[in-house]
């Protein structure tokens, strides 16, 4: 009987304890991509806005980048996407009937300091594709695209808090088998 509590309590501390600690060290790596949808203000129906735009532009951008190898292959299909991520964004807000200046930026641009899941992303200048609805004056949602951690998710509906999530399990249930 001893055995077998001493084996059920190991267990329970590979499948609960270690993955926690795996979830706690995942970082952005230094090469990569990130994302972000700045809304035009903090008012319900900005917020509500940038979200459609973060839903409708997560299954573009999933589809243009599906094929991506590597850092290089996505980048090159940014840049030459430019054009199909302002018009998805522009047909968004058209089906919305909304019509706000939006800016789309792809190179160095900035980004405030982050925590996410007890990991501090300092601000600074990062690689990124930067979506500004309107004046860019309230809350942003980001992600990133290489590595593909928020694509992973692009067909979920709900995507504020699961950016990692899908990631984050594919490693837990690695680690786990």
């Amino acid at each position: 009987m001893k055995k077998f509590i001493i084996i059920a309590l190991a267990i329970l501390g590979v499948v609960y304890f270690i993955p926690n600690q795996i979830t706690e060290k995942i970082i952005i790596p230094k090469e990569s991509i990130r994302f972000r949808i700045i809304a035009n203000s903090n008012k319900e129906q900005d917020q509500l806005l940038k979200n459609k735009v973060k839903t409708s532009l997560n299954k573009e951008l999933s589809s243009l980048l599906k094929d991506s190898q590597n850092i290089e292959d996505s980048r090159n299909i940014l840049k030459n996407n430019i054009a199909t991520i302002e018009n998805n964004v522009e047909n968004t807000l058209s089906s919305q009937n909304k019509q706000e200046n939006i800016k789309v930026v792809y190179g160095n641009n900035y980004f405030p300091q982050k925590e996410f899941k007890g990991v501090t992303y300092d601000a600074g200048e990062y690689e990124s594709l930067v979506v500004t609805l309107g004046e860019g004056q309230g809350d942003n949602w980001w992600c990133v695209l290489f590595p593909p951690l928020c694509m992973l998710e692009a067909s979920e509906n709900d995507t504020d808090e699961v950016e990692y999530q899908l990631f984050i399990k594919k490693i837990i249930d690695k680690f786990r088998k």
